[in-house]
């Protein structure tokens, strides 16, 4: 079965105010925003988010020049969300990006990843670095197996897996370091309007491979080896308070990554920097793009 979230459920949503675009895939009606011209810079967002983590970002920059396109994975945000938990796969949300990607023919684009949004736009980078020139990496890892998990990832990994109704607004506030207004998390939880809506939200943690032998770890590791040949223009910009991907995280990418310079920081933000620190994100990804484009 696949659930679709009555457009009700988004009226009200705040600074949101996109037009929405869609793309089909297999079946699943995949949303997106697709602002602005230029050169075109695909946000890839992460769990349990959704384009509305961009909603500071995108703005900004149309403002300078870019082209912003924002989409929802399959599961969450607009998208659609099948019921089957065997859908979500790693493969089939690089496939549906990948389709997305090649339906809009993009080239010369950044591809901007965090959390969930590493391993998926990393992948299609390297996969399809015909369509990408640049990165901006900020607070994700590439999880092969091959290296020991953070005891921050699993103790949120174990609560997944004792919690078949994730409470989105409370994991997102555990998430925050500046205040955010109660019109917030109810964004973040419009998406999903009860728990047969949240399959996706749900699996996503349970996915990621911990061990060499797990689903995706072999693709992961591509992703990690196509990295450490990738010379195109990489910014890694990490926030100063995130208990999963800490700074050593952002600075192991900077060591790999030929492309990279230096690890940026963002002060007084935690893992959704965009959400924190969203303008200053903003500024420091439009700032790459103008001295590198």
């Amino acid at each position: 079965m696949i659930l679709r979230t009555p457009d009700e459920a988004f009226v009200g949503i705040p600074d949101y105010p996109f037009e929405a675009r869609w793309h089909d895939w297999d079946g699943h009606r995949i949303h997106f925003v697709d602002e602005g011209s230029g050169p075109p810079v695909v946000l890839f967002h992460g769990e349990p988010t959704w384009s509305f983590l961009y909603r500071k970002v995108i703005p900004v920059l149309v403002d300078r020049g870019y082209r912003a396109i924002a989409p929802d994975y399959v599961g969450f945000g607009k998208s659609d969300k099948p019921t089957d938990p065997d859908w979500y796969t790693y493969d089939n949300h690089v496939a549906t990006m990948a389709s997305l990607l090649d339906h809009l023919d993009v080239t010369n684009a950044t591809a901007v990843v965090q959390d969930w949004g590493g391993p998926i736009g990393l992948r299609l980078a390297t996969e399809m670095s015909h369509r990408f020139d640049r990165l901006t990496i900020m607070n994700t890892g590439v999880s092969t197996g091959r290296s020991k998990v953070s005891e921050g990832f699993m103790a949120w990994r174990t609560f997944v897996e004792n919690t078949p109704d994730l409470p989105i607004g409370f994991i997102m506030g555990r998430s925050a370091v500046t205040e955010w207004p109660a019109e917030v998390f109810a964004a973040y939880e419009a998406p999903f309007p009860d728990a047969s809506y949240k399959v996706g939200a749900h699996r996503f943690p349970l996915i990621v491979p911990i061990a060499e032998d797990h689903t995706g770890a072999n693709e992961m590791q591509a992703v990690a080896d196509a990295l450490t040949t990738w010379d195109k223009p990489t910014q890694v910009l990490f926030s100063t308070e995130d208990p999963i991907f800490n700074t050593r995280v952002g600075e192991r990418f900077v060591e790999r990554i030929p492309g990279a310079t230096a690890l940026e920081l963002i002060e007084n933000a935690g893992h959704f920097l965009q959400e924190d620190q969203g303008e200053v994100v903003a500024g420091r990804i439009a700032d790459f793009l103008d001295r590198t484009t």
